[in-house]
């Protein structure tokens, strides 16, 4: 699927412009890579999932729309797919990914410090007491 690397005599007589493509076809597929890792999609390199980072992914996928709206009408027909298909493909995901945290299959992320302190619980009242009243103060 992927085509193997160009020889050094290959990529001494190209062209400035087939430099570019390529740089910018690797461009495309690192933005994805990384947004396809943080949805939990792809392993990382100790062989395991990442757990999700939506916000995260969501960045890279907001620098390839971006990439896209500015380069409209510059690319060629490759290189345009390329971007699509990426795109379509990591949108894809990015909505997987949102179903299964809203259904429970994987958890969101969230950071330690985000997550709230649990409250001291109480017993319930015995039989015919009247439940203590607590007094917090929020801010």
């Amino acid at each position: 699927m992927t085509k193997p690397p160009l020889s050094e005599d290959a990529l001494a007589h190209a062209s400035r412009e087939d430099l570019q493509s390529a740089l910018f076809a690797t461009l495309v597929m690192q933005q994805a890579s990384m947004a396809l890792a943080l949805l939990g999609r792809v392993p990382g390199p100790d062989g395991k999932n990442l757990s999700p980072d939506l916000d995260s992914a969501k960045m890279f996928i907001d620098q390839l729309e971006m990439l896209e709206a500015k380069t409209r009408g510059n690319l060629t027909g490759d290189e345009s797919k390329l971007l699509q298909q990426n795109l379509t493909a990591i949108r894809l995901a990015f909505v997987e990914t949102l179903e299964d945290q809203m259904h429970g299959s994987h958890p969101p992320a969230t950071s330690e410090a985000a997550k709230p302190e649990k409250q001291p619980t109480e017993p319930p009242p015995a039989q015919g007491e009247e439940p203590r009243k607590r007094f917090t103060k929020s801010y």
